[in-house]
């Protein structure tokens, strides 16, 4: 059985022989322990079982074959942001609310095909790709907010489409919107409900747009053919050219906690799951190099919702699972953008 929520596999081994994972003595812990990043409370402890639900979402198997990858000669600089090579894509400043769901196999896939989509269109088409109708009615993904598959998830932008929609309640971004609410992850609790208080449903596939006078079929969006990048330098190169990717980590327990710096793994972490998330750039801080990573867990969580691993050693398996296309038009000049 499959937990709910976002992060890989599904078995939780433990907590902390001595504290809490999220007592304030495992916190100061971590501190003590490293001066790469800094931990800080993000959640209650009486959160714990439902934190690790939010983890666990990501599936790391059945991986579809990797095609042959054209390579450039690109120097690759030391810093690098999506943000600031494409700053008229609104997409890539989004951080996304999961709510209480395991969608971030869902969430991250299609906030990643939006900024591509805009960076392909010479960042001209601000078009959000609909989280929801990928989370419910991708069925060979996975099984929607108890978890799915990368890969799957971009083979099923190939072939079927994915339709046009944006955030919770955002009706205007397209023909589905999120229809999961943002909910509280963090403490304090404010300005959003408890995700405690809400169901735990994956949404119904429906084939149609919110707005009646908006067509499903005219609101599929395509990606062309798949890629999977194993190399540092791949995924470098490929955020470089055609903008961010899909990746997922090994959630460990310290994780959770973190506010800032370059995460690296505690050596009293115990490993939680899988989770998705999208990378989006990379760099160097105090001599370490990272990638830089944007969560789906609100702006509450983290640096604004982002967070930095570090590079180049496939910290956390963060260079494992690494999955991207390019959306396909009908016309190549892009003077006149239709999908295929």
């Amino acid at each position: 059985m499959f937990l709910p929520f976002c992060t890989f596999f599904w078995i939780l081994t433990g907590v902390s022989a001595t504290f809490h994972p999220l007592s304030d003595e495992f916190i100061a812990q971590i501190n003590e322990n490293q001066t790469h990043w800094t931990a800080g409370r993000n959640f209650k402890i009486s959160e714990w079982a439902r934190v690790i639900q939010m983890a666990s979402g990501v599936r790391f198997h059945h991986r579809l074959p990797r095609p042959s990858l054209l390579r450039t000669n690109k120097e690759i600089p030391e810093h690098f942001d999506s943000r600031e090579k494409w700053p008229h894509c609104a997409s890539l400043f989004r951080i996304w609310d999961q709510s209480h769901c395991g969608s971030c196999w869902a969430v991250s896939a299609a906030a990643t095909m939006s900024d591509r989509i805009c960076i392909h269109s010479s960042q001209n088409l601000q078009i959000s790709v609909s989280a929801e109708d990928l989370l419910s009615c991708c069925h060979q993904c996975g099984t929607g907010c108890l978890g799915g598959e990368i890969p799957r998830a971009w083979h099923y932008w190939r072939t079927t489409g994915i339709v046009t929609g944006g955030l919770y309640n955002s009706t205007a971004q397209g023909c589905r919107a999120y229809s999961l609410p943002p909910c509280e992850h963090h403490v304090p609790i404010q300005r959003r409900p408890h995700c405690d208080t809400l169901k735990l449903e994956t949404p119904s596939c429906k084939l149609e747009c919110d707005d009646s006078q908006l067509n499903y079929e005219d609101s599929l969006t395509f990606g062309g053919e798949v890629r999977h990048f194993v190399q540092p330098e791949e995924i470098q190169r490929e955020i470089m050219e055609n903008g961010p990717v899909e990746g997922a980590i090994e959630v460990y327990e310290d994780f959770f906690s973190y506010k800032s710096g370059v995460y690296k793994r505690t050596s009293s972490g115990t490993y939680i799951g899988g989770h998705a998330v999208k990378i989006l750039g990379w760099g160097v801080e105090n001599g370490v190099p990272y990638w830089l990573c944007a969560n789906s867990w609100n702006k509450d969580w983290g640096d604004g919702g982002y967070f930095k691993i570090v590079r180049g050693e496939n910290h956390c398996a963060v260079e494992e699972e690494v999955y991207a296309s390019v959306p396909e038009f009908a016309q190549e000049n892009r003077d006149d953008l239709r999908w295929i």
